[in-house]
């Protein structure tokens, strides 16, 4: 039966998703936010799906059937607040793609600290490409980007296989356990265990906790791939009761990286590698991406698609023409000679990964970094030290102030200059500015050929990602072209 379903919140990754399979399923869909900004709120506009900036009362009229209320909305908001006083059914996230699309469905849930979007997404394209020959194996996915194999976040078949990225975030107010113990996965796959989401987690204790009930709930038919280079991954899978194969760089890995290199043609960079099983060469594939943090990604997905009976032909084809993620080192603009590429960064083990992928991809480029300490984790000096050392591998930095900073406590919140001053001492050239008009105002003038720029955040950054290509084209002439390409 068809609902009137409104999502506080709908511009969130997972909210606009389940907005499009809800939509699909026939409901009637409304949506409020704060403020609406790309991919998510081009996606919305594509599906007719009206969103009403910013949260108000009446955003609920027509009073709608059920609030799915998102995990950044809490007591005090006005939509929660009427939702309260009236009794107006609602529901997170979570639990509803649960109860709607989950069940009777085999869910294959992609978690971990750092790769899981990327790795659903290479996932879902491999059960697509093995749909060719299997149609039954066409799946369901909801993903926490824009997969442009897809050109969309979500996609709603009625098969078994449905795959879904799995986030440690709380669930909303009224839950605070992770938004992943609603999927109950029968296959799983663990990238990175590491310290995140500070607002939430009160340490890394608290964070292994949270991956090890996860990884109780998988069931003993099931499969979890882990990677095997992090000891706090292996800490979590150490009890489990289903099977668990292991992936990686190391001797021991039962799906093993060997003799990773890069290429560069006229179309781009491309990367292959070895994955070696029991002692021998299983298969050689090749994806246009860079990256060993790539490899290990498309590895993962190829092992538990293996797992679940699809055949290396399909899972081969599948990442040679995998193209990635939005907001995932994707090129805005070639300039003038400068690249410039944004990248969805949210903690220093990404930011570094993703710096160690551009110096391999650009190795006599001079290395620009504009990084908007946005997340819940970055805006917090817990991390400082990391944060510093990842970005000690750029040339230069020009750093936002911290987004909201007003909101994090005192005592917890990171100190910009000081991360500026300890760059410096360390020899990578660092400034600090307040917004990213701003950073604009200051870098563009400065920009060279053979420049690359990465522009590092999980927001929209005073929309800096149109605004310098904007500032280069006015410097350079149209003629510089304008860029947007897949890249890196």
């Amino acid at each position: 039966m068809a609902r009137h379903i409104h999502l506080s919140g709908i511009c969130g990754t997972a909210m606009a998703s389940l907005a499009g399979l809800l939509r699909l399923e026939g409901h009637r869909i409304t949506g409020s936010d704060k403020a609406a900004y790309p991919p998510m709120s081009d996606l919305l506009r594509r599906l007719g799906i009206p969103v009403a900036e910013p949260y108000a009362e009446a955003n609920l009229e027509p009073r709608p059937d059920l609030v799915v209320i998102g995990n950044a909305l809490s007591r005090g908001n006005p939509e929660v607040e009427r939702v309260l006083d009236e009794r107006i059914p609602f529901t997170s996230v979570a639990a509803l793609l649960r109860e709607e699309f989950l069940k009777g469905r085999e869910s294959l849930v992609v978690a971990g600290t750092h790769g899981k979007t990327t790795t659903t997404a290479m996932l879902a394209w491999i059960y697509q490409v093995a749909a060719r020959e299997k149609p039954e194996l066409e799946p369901s996915f909801l993903i926490g980007g824009v997969a442009e194999n897809f050109g969309s976040s979500f996609q709603l078949r009625p098969t078994p296989a449905f795959i879904v990225e799995g986030d440690e975030y709380d669930t909303a107010f009224f839950d605070k356990g992770p938004k992943f113990l609603h999927y109950f996965p029968g296959g799983l796959i663990l990238t990175h265990v590491e310290f995140d989401h500070a607002d939430i987690y009160a340490d890394l204790e608290a964070v292994k906790t949270a991956f090890k009930r996860l990884v109780n709930l998988v069931p003993r038919r099931g499969l979890i791939v882990a990677y095997d280079g992090n000891a706090n991954v292996t800490e979590c899978v150490e009890r489990a009761l289903s099977r668990v194969e292991r992936y990686g760089l190391s001797e021991g890995a039962d799906w093993r990286i060997r003799n990773l290199r890069y290429e560069t043609d006229s179309a781009g960079p491309w990367m292959r590698w070895e994955i070696w099983r029991q002692g021998a060469v299983w298969g050689e594939p090749e994806m246009r991406l860079a990256g060993e943090h790539n490899a290990l990604n498309a590895t993962a997905a190829a092992a538990l698609a293996a797992g679940q009976g699809i055949g290396k032909e399909a899972i081969c084809a599948a990442l040679a023409s995998f193209k990635s993620v939005k907001r995932r080192l994707e090129v805005r603009a070639r300039i003038g000679g400068v690249t410039v590429i944004e990248d969805f960064a949210h903690h220093p083990t990404a930011i570094r990964e993703t710096l160690r992928t551009l110096r391999a991809l650009y190795p006599r480029a001079r290395l620009w970094v504009i990084l908007e300490p946005r997340s819940n984790t970055l805006r917090r000096k817990v991390l400082a030290g990391e944060l510093v050392e990842s970005l000690l591998l750029a040339d230069c930095v020009a750093l936002a102030g911290v987004y909201q900073q007003e909101r994090i406590p005192e005592a917890e919140r990171l100190q910009p200059e000081e991360v500026v001053s300890a760059l410096n001492a360390a020899g990578a050239e660092s400034e600090l500015h307040a917004d990213a008009d701003a950073i604009v105002d200051a870098v563009a003038p400065r920009l060279a050929s053979g420049d690359v720029v990465a522009i590092l955040s999980n927001g929209g950054f005073g929309g800096i990602y149109e605004k310098l290509p904007a500032r280069l084209r006015e410097r350079f002439g149209e003629s510089a072209g304008r860029g947007g390409e897949r890249g890196a």
